[in-house]
């Protein structure tokens, strides 16, 4: 099974002044997707925003908007993440203790349901997760803040994720995020990943399309 990859710019590292021409930006350089970090100051230790914010920006883009919730007992916004147009709703293994629930939680609202783990966590959390999931975030570096280095160490878990996918015929998508550049994305993809957030790599620089386009060249190379 080959899925396609997927761009999933991180919007954390936008101009929070304007997100309307931020999000206009990332369409016109050809990415699929629009990642959201929505933080609450207590399971990582920053905030960024909320469900209010997220249907502002919907009111701008036809992006999938993927909403990666850094929150205590995230199944508490579901309905509010929903009704703000969120498409995808990724929540960690770490943050509730009912995650299968909240995963449930998530399809019914009619969002597509994530689950995360971050680097210190085990493959095994996510095990009884994976015929529930349309999508796997394999954290490459600990949540909360952009601008980290990436752990090479990570991508055992990615390869063991993508295995369990192949030994159970399931379809879901390994997402990556944290240190994505044009010198990691390569062995993201090869260890089975297939959608790759970045956020400081690209908005760093002027253009941001010619800056997409070095990590599908990576890819490709």
């Amino acid at each position: 099974m080959t899925l396609s990859h997927k761009m999933a710019p991180s919007i954390l590292a936008a101009d929070y002044a304007d997100f309307a021409s931020e999000l206009q930006r990332i369409e016109a350089a050809g990415a699929e997707y629009v990642h959201i970090d929505i933080m609450d100051g207590q399971f990582v230790p920053n905030i960024s925003f909320g469900a209010g914010v997220v249907a502002s920006m919907r009111r701008h883009s036809k992006l999938v908007f993927d909403c990666h919730l850094m929150v205590v007992d995230p199944e508490r916004y579901v309905t509010a993440f929903a009704q703000a147009g969120a498409d995808i709703m990724t929540v960690h293994t770490e943050a509730t203790s009912h995650i299968h629930g909240a995963l449930q939680k998530i399809k019914a609202a009619g969002m597509r349901a994530g689950v995360v783990i971050n680097p210190g966590t085990p493959v095994t959390a996510l095990e009884p997760l994976l015929g529930l999931v349309d999508q796997v975030l394999i954290m490459t570096v600990n949540p909360g803040f952009g601008g980290q280095a990436f752990i090479p160490e990570c991508l055992a878990k990615v390869k063991a994720v993508a295995r369990l996918r192949k030994q159970h015929g399931l379809d879901f998508d390994i997402e990556v995020d944290g240190g994505v550049d044009q010198h990691t994305i390569k062995a993201c993809a090869d260890a089975g990943a297939n959608v790759f957030v970045a956020g400081s790599y690209l908005f760093k620089a002027q253009d941001l399309t010619a800056q997409l386009q070095t990590l599908r060249k990576a890819l490709d190379d």
